[in-house]
């Protein structure tokens, strides 16, 4: 008898490549969070929500405040509505809401493409409901989806597609044609698909975030997933929501209900406040492109080659000029030998398609980022 319902899953390699890095003491440039300081204010407002007794259950769905704040919010940054009452859900980070979405609409041998290099998270959700994971692969340098191979793919099976723009872990962006072929496919069908867009506000050098929700009938078919862990430099506090037409939330919170039922109250109550200023997020375009071009221009002099990120705050490097140690080997090695930990992208390839690239994480002081590149340029 088959106890585990994921047999072939093993540690995550964010988890292996942390342990590593703190058993080194090596400069972390692995796992995806900031090692910055959250906003004062922003503390504060927390501190006061609890001081004012909103210490109790909040509501299921959400905080009414905050659900408001957030459809504002996404109206000025897409002139897309939706009802706060029934069309948002205030979830335990993306992670939380990208289980739900998958558990609420996937059902045993359904099938679901997803797009590698993936975020790990996506593929186990699929397993655990009994769905087949459908892969398509992107390459280096560009991860230009292959939309004919897209549209080959799809069958009577297809339940859902999940894409995530900024990509984690390429840095790449969806573009209008992307969204507009993607529309294409989906209309006149019953497909659902999951928008991971958790890195909406990290777009660099004139590109911008293209939501699903700009395209009406990719709206109607979609989940917008959002991270306040991602955007406000708090991932320890697990916060974030989703958005889709209410035939699509009805199910959604059903999961949402049994998951979790309702999310930490003063937080949201502080969020509801700290959202309607847009300067508390729409700065951080120029402030994370400030800190990719600080690392790219720390290691102009290596022997690392690259294309510099379109979005989120990570940079992939190439290494083949240095070794052709397998990534994941190579990894392991730099954090070892140089006392600096990174991430092999390998691990999120289908079948482990080994392209000689590392994923490094910039949401990191200046101080962190200029010792790293100072070791990256010693690596020949």
């Amino acid at each position: 008898m088959q106890i585990s319902k994921l047999p072939k899953l093993s540690e995550s390699i964010f988890s292996t490549m942390s342990a590593l890095a703190n058993e080194h003491n090596a400069i972390n440039l692995s796992q995806g969070f900031p090692n910055f300081k959250t906003s004062e204010k922003l503390q504060q407002l927390v501190t006061e929500a609890m001081q004012k007794g909103h210490n109790q259950y909040a509501p299921m769905r959400g905080d009414m405040e905050l659900r408001e704040v957030i459809a504002d919010k996404i109206y000025k940054s897409y002139q897309t509505n939706y009802h706060p009452t029934n069309e948002i859900t205030i979830t335990a980070g993306a992670t939380e809401a990208l289980f739900n979405a998958i558990t609420a609409f996937v059902h045993k041998d359904d099938e679901v493409i997803i797009f590698k290099p993936a975020f790990d998270s996506y593929e186990p959700v699929v397993r655990l409901n009994g769905g087949i994971p459908v892969f398509i692969q992107l390459n280096y340098p560009d991860y230009k989806v292959n939309w004919e191979e897209v549209a080959d793919k799809i069958s009577t099976k297809t339940r859902m597609i999940i894409v995530n723009t900024p990509l984690n872990p390429t840095g790449t962006l969806f573009d209008k044609s992307d969204m507009l072929a993607l529309q294409n496919i989906i209309k006149n069908t019953d497909i659902i698909v999951i928008s991971d867009e958790v890195y909406e506000h990290m777009t660099y050098d004139g590109f911008t975030h293209e939501s699903v929700c700009k395209y009406p009938i990719l709206r109607e078919h979609s989940f917008v997933i959002a991270s306040f862990g991602k955007t406000f430099h708090n991932t320890g506090w697990k916060m974030g929501y989703a958005a889709a037409p209410k035939h699509l939330m009805d199910e959604f919170v059903k999961v949402h209900e049994f998951n979790v039922f309702s999310i930490n109250t003063p937080y949201q109550k502080a969020f509801a406040t700290f959202i309607q200023d847009e300067n508390n997020y729409n700065y951080l375009n120029k402030f994370y492109q400030d800190k990719r071009d600080l690392f790219l221009d720390g290691i102009k002099n290596s022997k690392f080659t690259f294309t510099p990120s379109k979005g989120t705050y990570f940079q992939l490097l190439k290494y083949d000029a240095i070794t052709k140690e397998n990534d994941v080997e190579f990894a392991k090695r730099l954090v070892k030998e140089f006392k600096i930990a990174t991430i092999p992208i390998s691990v999120f390839n289908t079948n482990q398609l080994d392209e000689k690239v590392l994923r490094f994480c910039f949401a990191k002081t200046d101080e962190t980022i200029k010792k790293a590149t100072e070791i990256l340029c010693q690596i020949h």
